[in-house]
């Protein structure tokens, strides 16, 4: 596995697969305040592309580009906070989407354990190390830890999501996971407009 990190954008040279796992970092949890400092990519070839996005301006025109390129399915865990902190720093919607903590919760019922953590070792006996979890990702220099960290983040997602694929199949909940892909960007814009905590549905 490789790790490559790009100051400002990606070049405009590099290409993905149609497949392409995302990720973000982020200065803390809350999407109106904490600023988007990292975003991670890999298409499943065993290398991560780590951009460091300049704060001051997020002109990063190949990275939006490639992010909103709807001819490839975005891959994450816990798509609705990256994709809201993508679409209020880059300004572009991601899509489609496959989301693996989406998944796991309509599959792996029989657990509350929902992490990439837990997700990575029960599915693909992988131990993932957070210890980077609680990080200054607005660091000008991004140390080797925070790197590795970063990109275990993306490096496992397409076979997370062959896995999850099986198992939908399996229990006959593939279109209802797709419907639940397909309206996250709606959850999403409703946590940049102050509904964060709010289920609109109920009574």
């Amino acid at each position: 596995m490789s790790i490559t990190l790009h100051k400002g954008d990606i070049p405009a040279d590099i290409t993905f697969s149609d497949r392409l796992a995302i990720d973000t970092e982020t200065m803390g949890l809350r999407c109106g305040r904490d600023p988007l400092c990292l975003v991670q990519l890999s298409s499943g070839d065993g290398t991560a592309h780590l951009v460091q996005v300049d704060r001051n301006t997020y002109d990063a025109p190949n990275l939006k580009k490639l992010l909103s390129d709807t001819g490839s399915l975005k891959l994450f865990h816990f798509a609705r906070f990256d994709i809201a902190v993508i679409k209020k720093y880059l300004g572009v919607e991601c899509g489609p989407i496959f989301c693996t903590r989406t998944a796991s919760k309509l599959v792996r019922t029989y657990t509350d354990r929902h992490g990439l953590r837990e997700v990575c070792r029960e599915l693909l006996g992988v131990e993932l190390n957070k210890q980077q979890q609680s990080s200054d990702w607005g660091s000008p220099e991004l140390n080797e830890a925070q790197q590795q960290y970063a990109a275990n983040d993306v490096l496992y997602l397409h076979r997370l999501v062959e896995e999850f694929e099986k198992r939908l199949e399996r229990e006959g909940r593939t279109d209802l996971a797709r419907k639940c892909f397909d309206f996250l960007p709606v959850r999403a814009d409703l946590d940049l407009e102050g509904w964060p905590d709010s289920d609109l549905f109920e009574h």
